[in-house]
């Protein structure tokens, strides 16, 4: 009889440290999920595209809110609603595997004068906002305001929409950073018109002093040549650049800001 209690008491310890292990075991399982995915912050994700693909969608609007309040942007005197269409598109080039860097969002406004610094760089994962400067725009799009876009060769205008930020070069302008316009119709031929992010003397504040605003460029958005190297450096290679204005024809037909559902 004491045999047969001391087999069933063994059995008995045998039974809970299979279970203790099974258990064990899919913790650890677990915890390495919730680590690859970054679910604590879905944004500081790895540039890796069969990951990205997996992830859930990133609710634009929640996330808005509450960076636009983080980064304190109202006073830096960024409208809500752009920093919404800007984090609509990111949202869209992040699905549609654009971006292979995600911790960057860079924004233009042109409804602003080029009097004001109109260029927000923000590290969405860090929660700042890296540079506020002076942006030109095109020659043709305007004197102290931008009121006229084009997508066309030698129109000499400045292109509204999102883009991505392509690799760098060494050009009529020196140290140049490539971009891809990925709105057919608004800024798809970027390239074929050479349209750069490049430095550029006449964005001088010297000159907003004297005639109220700053040179223009053939369509580029230059920056003043003091930060255009470091500005470069920190968005090249794959991360999103919002131009923005509130030009009807734009926001009523960008397929990007007028899209309902993302396409993941």
């Amino acid at each position: 009889m004491r045999n047969v209690l001391i087999k069933k008491s063994n059995l008995l310890i045998l039974l809970l440290v299979i279970l203790l292990l099974q258990f064990s075991f899919v913790f650890a399982k677990f915890k390495t999920i919730a680590i690859d995915l970054n679910i604590d912050n879905p944004l500081a994700i790895a540039n890796n595209s069969k990951k990205v693909k997996r992830l859930p969608p990133i609710n634009s609007i929640v996330f808005s809110n509450n960076l636009y309040d983080s980064l304190q942007l109202q006073r830096m005197g960024l409208n809500r609603q752009v920093f919404d269409y800007a984090l609509r598109g990111f949202n869209y080039m992040y699905r549609m595997g654009l971006l292979t860097n995600t911790s960057i969002l860079s924004i233009v406004d042109y409804s602003k004068p080029s009097s004001e610094k109109r260029l927000y760089i923000i590290d969405l994962q860090k929660v700042q906002v890296l540079y506020k400067t002076y942006v030109s725009h095109g020659a043709k799009s305007g004197k102290e305001f931008a009121h006229q876009f084009s997508n066309s060769i030698a129109s000499n205008k400045s292109s509204l929409g999102f883009y991505e930020t392509l690799d760098t070069y060494i050009g009529g302008n020196g140290y140049s950073l490539k971009l891809q316009g990925i709105e057919s119709g608004f800024n798809d031929n970027a390239n074929k018109r050479a349209i750069v992010l490049h430095g550029a003397p006449y964005v001088d504040e010297r000159l907003v002093k004297t005639q109220g605003y700053i040179g223009r460029s053939w369509g580029c958005p230059a920056v003043p040549p003091a930060l255009h190297r470091a500005i470069i450096d920190k968005i090249k290679n794959g991360t999103c650049l919002f131009i923005y204005s509130p030009n009807t024809q734009y926001l009523s037909n960008s397929k990007v800001l007028n899209l309902k559902n993302l396409p993941f």
